[in-house]
């Protein structure tokens, strides 16, 4: 029972009984009161009209007219005239017991009685006739209902105003305790809130303190791990001189990109310094390190104008650098490619180097299958064609059969035939739990879509065209109905990510998510996804994760592992789990140092809750460290392939 309700119980009990203890005394001082009054009326009026009778004793139709007259111009209950010689009743008047508006019960509880009174009338020295009356207690009775019912309404008016005035004084007390209960409630969601208003009421206060002391701790050491994870990160894949990935973690993504046949054809890119050495020896090495920065971030800024949000940068080498850029046709990367020469040429004119061209730059192609030795082999290839005609700083190459060769017009008409007539064929990858693979936690929601033929077409090979005509959103909207009507006949959890460009304002948020409210309880049994590098803006980010808890949908996170200054955004978003980029999955088992990054991470993680998913585990090796770590769940084509259910 809640404190209000014992409250209001303890404040009801204490008027009805000190209602009752006033009745109750009331009653019998009034009830002593009135029986004195109800006699000495009686007696009074015995008297005068005994008085009154003496000289017409003998008249009848006197005695009638003076008795009718005293008994109807008072509260009797009844009037007689007794002949004192032989004791008959000479005349008699009486009235109905019955008080009106008055309850029978309350009339027996007060027990006031009818008192009497008595007069004798003479004839002359002898007593001829003797006057009884009898008072009715009915004003008195009247007296005491209406008392009653006053006092009655004191005390709930009395008890009303201390009702709210205790609710208003209980709520004010309780409100550190509930302000306590979201804390608590945050906790479980990742959240860490101080109460700063600390109350007056000392235990209270130190109640208040002790829990705004632990809050305090959780949040320092969630935000230690977080910065002792993002520190073994940068320590272990970031560049140290330019700031961007380094050699190691460019493998791992190639890697794991070129074996995945969901990862668009795209393009290599090696910029190669020349003769860094010379100009080490030239100008001196601090000079030589802010060229190496300055090239890093001439490439950071045109890889953000030119190439996709999922694209990669390193430092491979010296004053080699590689960008891998996935989804891009070739004149958009004749485009990037152009922008970095003139860009590289500001950097001779302004005296960074003393060589023209300061850099040279090759590109190839690449589609999933192909290994990262032959495309390194073809790129150095073409750099040592373009340094040896000096004339030129680029090496292009002819556009290949890949995704820069489709016709543009072709899939404009085709996807946008698909969206309008929803031709996307779901496929379904099961994520399961590490410890126990036949327990299913959800599935991953993959989409495919039917060509004019009726064949599959991977999103690899579509997603790339359905970003350059910026039709993600439309994308998002028909998966996401599509999803929905699965839902209804499946009775578990799907997942299904979202693009970061369907993000972009609130409005798009709304109407995107808009089918939630027609179904909320498909909607507690999906998860929405975001990828790491299309996260959008934090004011965005927090419109979006507002309307999910209001439809009480579930948010998660997949290709995590770059973005560590985002850890401490989590607790914020109450995301359901963390998908670990599978760069950092594959050959965990013997890779020492991607072991090690998932145990820092999961130390992290798991001191907020927050589950943390594996994707793309190919081997039995890689499943047995992730279960001894204590990874929560694990997807790949171990443990189930893509398939329509």
């Amino acid at each position: 029972m809640s404190l209000f309700k014992q409250l209001l119980i303890a404040i009801f009990l204490f008027m009805l009984i000190i209602f009752s203890g006033s009745f109750v005394v009331n009653l019998e001082s009034s009830r002593d009161q009135y029986t004195n009054q109800l006699l000495s009326h009686a007696q009074d009026a015995a008297t005068a009209l005994g008085l009154s009778l003496t000289p017409h004793v003998d008249d009848p139709a006197m005695i009638e007219l003076m008795v009718s007259s005293i008994f109807d111009s008072g509260y009797y209950d009844s009037i007689r005239i007794i002949d004192q010689n032989n004791g008959k009743t000479i005349l008699e008047r009486s009235a109905s017991t019955t008080i009106a508006d008055v309850p029978h019960w309350f009339t027996s509880l007060v027990n006031v009685k009818p008192q009497p009174g008595e007069a004798t009338i003479m004839r002359g020295w002898q007593q001829a006739a003797r006057v009884e009356v009898v008072s009715n207690p009915v004003f008195a009775v009247k007296r005491l209902w209406e008392s009653t019912l006053a006092n009655l309404l004191w005390m709930l008016v009395c008890s009303v105003v201390c009702i709210l005035a205790g609710a208003m004084l209980l709520r004010r007390q309780l409100r550190p305790l509930n302000y306590m209960v979201k804390q608590s409630q945050a906790i479980t969601r990742r959240e860490y809130l101080t109460q700063l208003d600390l109350p007056k009421t000392p235990e209270l206060r130190r109640v208040v303190e002790a829990m705004n002391l632990m809050v305090t701790k959780l949040k320092s050491l969630f935000e230690d791990q977080a910065e002792h994870s993002e520190r073994l990160h940068n320590e272990a894949y970031l560049d140290s001189q330019t700031g961007i990935a380094n050699r190691r973690a460019f493998d791992m993504q190639i890697q794991s990109r070129l074996s995945d046949e969901e990862t668009a054809p795209g393009y290599l890119l090696l910029l190669r310094i020349q003769d860094l050495s010379g100009l080490n020896q030239r100008f001196g090495g601090p000079h030589t390190d802010n060229l190496l920065k300055h090239v890093a971030d001439m490439m950071s800024v045109v890889k953000s104008q030119h190439a996709h949000s999922d694209s990669i940068l390193a430092r491979i080498r010296g004053g080699e650098f590689a960008l891998l850029c996935p989804g891009v046709t070739h004149g958009e990367m004749v485009n990037l490619q152009h922008s970095m020469t003139q860009q590289l040429s500001a950097f001779y004119a302004t005296g960074m180097s003393d060589i023209n061209p300061v850099a040279h730059t090759a590109m190839v192609p690449f589609n999933s299958g192909d290994t990262p030795k032959s495309l390194f082999v073809q790129a150095d290839r073409l750099l040592v064609e373009a340094e040896t005609h000096t004339t030129h700083q680029t090496n292009d190459v002819p556009a290949t059969d890949s995704a820069e060769t489709e016709d543009q017009h072709l899939w404009f008409t085709r996807l946008d035939n698909a969206l309008n007539n929803e031709q996307f064929q779901l496929f379904f990858q099961p994520v399961v739990d590490c410890k126990n693979p036949q327990n299913v936690i959800h599935y991953k929601v993959l989409s495919r879509m039917l060509d004019e033929e009726g064949n599959s077409i991977t999103a690899g090979r579509f997603l790339p065209w359905i970003h350059r005509f910026g039709w993600s959103h439309r994308l998002d909207q028909v998966m996401l109905g599509l999803t929905l009507k699965q839902l209804k006949s499946y009775s578990g959890h799907l997942a299904l990510s979202l693009s970061g460009s369907s993000l972009t304002t609130e409005t798009t948020i709304k109407q995107l998510l808009s089918p939630l409210k027609l179904h909320p309880q498909l909607a507690r049994r999906l998860i929405l996804e975001l990828d790491e590098n299309q996260l959008p803006k934090p004011e965005q980010m927090e419109v979006f994760v507002k309307l999910l808890n209001q439809h009480r949908c579930g948010l998660g996170l997949q290709h995590f592992g770059s973005r560590f200054d985002m850890i401490g955004h989590f607790s914020q978003w109450g995301l359901a789990y963390l998908k670990i980029d599978s760069s950092y999955i594959r050959h965990i088992d013997v890779e020492n140092d991607k072991r090690l990054f998932i145990d820092v991470l999961h130390s992290a993680t798991n001191n907020i809750d927050l589950p943390l998913i594996a994707e793309r585990v190919e081997t039995e090796g890689e499943l047995r460290v992730l279960q001894e770590v204590g990874i929560y769940g694990a997807m790949g084509q171990l443990l189930g392939e893509p398939a329509p259910f």
